[in-house]
């Protein structure tokens, strides 16, 4: 299955799409923001919205019909609120599309499109989710009225493969020690991007610390920092910030600039430092979250091996009635 494919059967078979909705759950729904951001910066005859499924479910959106798609997407292919999610677009009309690893699971019923994708070491950005759903809204993009960037979106992808394997070995040369010392140090710490990115300072926090970590923490949007949460800022306190090296590098900057001056325990992780800028400026601020994914699964495996703790380890989560 390739993306451009899929958009064109689906235009074949729908016509016009006219409003596009990413639903999943923690770090699923996550890998799909990026591409949610794509439509809502370049998308001009039809709109995109994002959901945890389960809001999708409880809070259905009134232009949800036969002109939607619908991407979903479960790793696991067995998360209840997605399945939900799924069938009630199909009832309403809508056009669905699911993203799984787990072929055979609930979500690949046979009802709707299950893209079924490999997961592991190795295996190309352009097919797994957060790639998958890059290049599912370049394609509709393109396919409803023209994106000049689709090229630049396909040679992205394969620049994000490229400067991983190094931007690895860096971060934890640089960053990895140091990062789980400052965890051993402070039981708390703040976590800091914006734009795009946003979505892995999202994800840093709920999936690789609280998750996957037992860590307590919190994100904040670099643009909302001023406009509260700065009060708390005072030495002692840990702040990680990730710095892209996008359009909204600025915001960043500007709270990097209030932390350095009135706290003394700051960690920056400078996608610049790694060759994210190399990417095409067209494309980059939508592909640079799979670099601060990468760089956060090796910065909660240095913590985990201060901590012996495996990230695989859970207490509540398919243990516990929920």
């Amino acid at each position: 299955m390739n993306a451009h494919d899929l958009i064109q059967e689906i235009i074949e078979r729908k016509g016009k799409i006219e409003n596009v909705f990413w639903i999943a759950c923690g770090g699923s729904m996550i890998d799909l923001m990026p591409a949610n951001e794509l439509l809502k910066r370049e998308a001009t005859t039809f709109t995109s919205t994002v959901y945890t499924a389960r809001e999708f479910c409880l809070m259905a959106p009134k232009s949800l019909g036969p002109k939607s798609l619908v991407v979903a997407c479960s790793h696991s292919g067995n998360t209840q609120e997605v399945v939900d999610g799924c069938e009630m677009a199909l009832a309403a009309g809508a056009e669905v599309v699911a993203l799984t690893d787990c072929e055979g699971s609930k979500i690949d019923s046979g009802k709707w499109t299950t893209w079924v994708y490999p997961w592991g070491e190795g295996v190309p950005q352009a097919e797994v989710p957060q790639g998958i759903g890059a290049l599912m809204a370049a394609e509709l993009l393109d396919q409803q009225g023209g994106y000049e960037a689709l090229a630049d979106m396909y040679a992205g992808l394969k620049q994000m493969d490229a400067l991983l394997p190094a931007a690895r070995e860096k971060v934890n040369a640089e960053l990895g020690d140091r990062f789980a010392e400052l965890c051993q140090q402070h039981k708390f710490f703040y976590i800091l991007g914006s734009g795009p990115n946003f979505s892995q300072t999202y994800a840093m926090a709920i999936c690789s610390l609280m998750e996957m970590q037992w860590q307590h923490c919190c994100y904040i949007h670099s643009g909302e920092y001023f406009h509260g949460p700065f009060e708390a800022t005072e030495p002692g306190v840990f702040y990680f910030v990730q710095l892209g090296a996008g359009e909204c590098r600025p915001m960043e900057e500007r709270a990097l600039a209030f932390l350095n001056a009135h706290t003394d325990t700051v960690m920056v992780l400078d996608a610049l430092e790694y060759g994210v800028g190399e990417v095409p400026a067209s494309v980059r601020s939508f592909l640079e979250p799979i670099f601060f994914y990468a760089m956060s699964c090796e910065l909660r495996a240095a913590r985990g091996k201060v901590f012996d703790h495996s990230p695989e380890v859970r207490r509540y989560m398919g243990i516990e009635q929920y």
